[in-house]
């Protein structure tokens, strides 16, 4: 078993529903138990794009799947839940996203996967719900940089439970 962190984040919508629709739905899924979950976050855009404001949320799961079977699962959530890809490969609002982050210690570099998540220390909206969930004391594995304290940022608000 590998502990896992993903993280789950929705713009259109009804934003609430959705993450809470893909966080039940993960922790249906064979080979994948919910250890924990963040509070929700109000986010704004990354780079203040002209989108609706996000919510945002990581959790922290046991699997047995392997990182690829595990993201492929994460995507096959995405689709169910109405998720559109533009085929262009262009970033744009949505009603679900949900990136892995973290796959235990390890450091993966293939095509469509890379671990830990390539943009995970320069995001707030990431760090700050990763935070709520990570174990005492973990780092990230190339970094070595501590991933379970954050600084607050003006840009991400949490929101009452």
């Amino acid at each position: 078993m590998v502990t896992a962190y993903l993280a789950l984040g929705s713009n259109l919508g009804d934003r609430r529903a959705f993450l809470h629709a893909a966080a039940a739905a993960l922790g249906q899924a064979p080979g994948v138990r919910i250890l924990a979950r963040s509070g929700i976050y109000e986010t704004v855009p990354e780079g203040n794009a002209a989108e609706p404001l996000y919510l945002n949320a990581v959790v922290r799961v046991e699997t047995s799947l392997t990182a690829r079977q595990l993201l492929d699962a994460c995507l096959g959530l995405e689709r169910m839940l109405g998720r559109v890809r533009p085929a262009d490969g262009v970033k744009c609002a949505r009603v679900i996203d949900i990136d892995l982050l973290l796959f235990g210690q390890q450091t993966i570099d293939e095509p469509r996967l890379q671990v830990p998540h390539p943009a995970l220390l320069s995001r707030p909206f990431v760090r700050i719900p990763l935070a709520d969930v990570a174990t005492p004391g973990l780092c990230h594995p190339q970094a070595g940089e501590r991933l379970d304290k954050c600084s607050p940022d003006a840009g991400v608000r949490r929101l009452p439970d």
